[in-house]
């Protein structure tokens, strides 16, 4: 399988010109919501400063069975098949990893993380791309690849795991790290199914599918949803809607007319977004550390992406 046959295939796609403004505004808009989702899960959860919100299993399925609601109204009324039997468990494999493992960790390090810091931690998933191709579809990295990937190590380490004091254990940022891994993960497992199937369905099916999971957390939300305030039910429905279906759906519009490789390099800008969204929000402001090594990250995720492949093994 060769993971960098459908990103060259995109590539030789030609862009008609009246589409690349709305691409664009796609990509903009989908930033925007992407980089909301990171404040506004800090304002949905439940935490010291928030009693009335909701723990991150139960904050998870709350917002991932409004998506899922949302993915079943929209295959129902396109009248969209159901998926093959071969690859129900492959959807089954992606849902849990990017839906459920994803946003159950990434709610969990948010309750101590400020928004920005988190976006940064997060945006790591490329590097994790990079490496998981190595693994699987025996892909190459250049010697920039390999710096980038431990420049994006260092800023890292200086974001969840350095302060003042010096180094110390953070459960939390660890937490992030390892929701980067899972959507990692999962952009990994969807490159042979988007193959078969479009951007949007792929999409529902993976939302439903990760949703079943989630279900666990099913007694937890039903002792919490008593106590839950207007606020926190607001903010479960905002990111059910907006940065899961309507994200996602303004990202696969814009993956018709760019390739993935060229797309991802703008998820690097979402951090910045999440940070003054945080900022003007929720008064967060990033420290000195946070700032540093959130420009140190982001370097080295840019050199995997855009110096890092040098094709496939021999």
């Amino acid at each position: 399988m060769n993971f960098m046959k459908t990103e060259v295939e995109n590539k030789n796609q030609t862009v008609k010109p009246h589409s690349t403004v709305l691409t664009y505004l796609s990509i903009l808009a989908t930033l925007l919501l992407w980089a909301s989702a990171f404040p506004v899960v800090r304002f949905g959860l439940r935490t010291i400063e928030n009693p009335g919100g909701l723990d991150p299993g139960p904050l998870a399925l709350l917002r991932f069975s409004i998506a899922s609601l949302g993915a079943i109204t929209y295959l129902l009324v396109t009248r969209s098949p159901l998926p093959k039997k071969t690859d129900l468990l492959r959807f089954a494999i992606a849902g849990f990893f990017g839906i459920a493992m994803y946003h159950t960790l990434f709610n969990f390090g948010e309750i101590m993380v400020a928004s920005g810091a988190a976006a940064a931690l997060v945006a790591l998933s490329p590097v994790f791309v990079a490496l998981l191709s190595i693994i699987f579809f025996k892909e190459r990295l250049t010697l920039w690849g390999w710096l980038g990937i431990v420049c994006s190590t260092i800023g890292v380490i200086i974001i969840g795991f350095v302060d003042v004091s010096g180094f110390t254990f953070n459960i939390y940022a660890l937490a992030l790290v390892g929701s980067a891994l899972a959507t990692a993960t999962y952009f990994v497992l969807a490159k042979p199914l988007l193959k078969t199937y479009s951007g949007m369905r792929f999409t529902c099916y993976s939302f439903i599918a990760g949703t079943i999971p989630l279900l666990l957390f099913t007694p937890a939300l039903l002792r919490e949803l008593p106590e839950a305030s207007p606020s926190a039910f607001a903010a479960v429905g905002y990111l059910g809607i907006f940065p899961a279906l309507v994200g996602y759906a303004l990202w696969n519009n814009a993956l018709t007319s760019m390739s993935a490789s060229r797309l991802a390099v703008f998820l690097n800008i979402s951090p910045v977004f999440a940070a003054v969204i945080a900022w003007l929000w929720l008064g967060e402001i990033p420290t000195s550390l946070t700032i540093i090594g959130a420009i140190v990250a982001i370097i080295g995720v840019l050199m995997v992406q855009l110096a890092g492949e040098s094709g496939n093994a021999t």
